[in-house]
């Protein structure tokens, strides 16, 4: 469970967050972190949150968004609201550490969804692009669906798809969430 003052790190996409304020803390209302990007970091898919809005609040460097079809670049002072529904991703935009804060308003489960998709990548069991392989995608989208969904295809073949690869992947022991407990059981071994 992410507390307010922890820090997670994405080590694939050059992510950190630094959580202030936990759903605990707001009664599911919202959850508000700082994000760093490192230069040449990212988000790890273009996404779409179908029921929570996402604010932005650039405090240093540059962060290029891509909001629907328009892509841009904001920088210290600028705030950026994405509606629910609303395609978007975002990556550092510059040479130097970019940093924002983000707000997610409701909560749901994206601390959870959070902590599962940097645990994967901070174990070593995703690709380079910070995306973990088919089926235990299939059961952390599946677990996330109100949370987080690809912008295409339509939510509802998605629902299909994630209806035949969720149970695939459960039977070969794919959890739903990724605990920050279980990485030093799950961390790949020194060479």
């Amino acid at each position: 469970m992410i507390r307010a003052g922890d820090s997670i790190e994405n080590p694939v996409t050059g992510e950190r967050l630094v959580f202030h304020l936990t759903s605990a803390q707001t009664d599911g209302e919202k959850v508000v972190f700082e994000t760093y990007v490192l230069p040449g970091g990212f988000v790890a898919a273009r996404h779409v949150h179908p029921h929570q809005e996402e604010r932005f609040e650039v405090l240093d460097g540059s962060v290029g968004f891509r909001v629907r079809r328009t892509a841009f670049v904001a920088g210290r002072g600028e705030r950026i609201t994405i509606p629910a529904k609303t395609p978007h991703t975002f990556w550092n935009a510059g040479d130097e550490v970019a940093r924002f804060l983000c707000e997610v308003r409701p909560a749901l489960g994206f601390e959870r969804l959070i902590e599962t998709m940097f645990g994967l990548a901070a174990a070593g069991k995703t690709n380079r692009k910070g995306m973990p392989n088919p089926l235990r995608l299939a059961v952390v989208a599946r677990h996330h669906f109100d949370d987080v969904r690809l912008p295409f295809p339509p939510a509802l073949v998605q629902r299909v798809g994630l209806a035949f690869g969720a149970p695939l992947g459960r039977l070969v022991g794919y959890r739903p969430t990724f605990e920050l407990e279980q990485l030093a059981e799950e961390l790949p071994e020194a060479a």
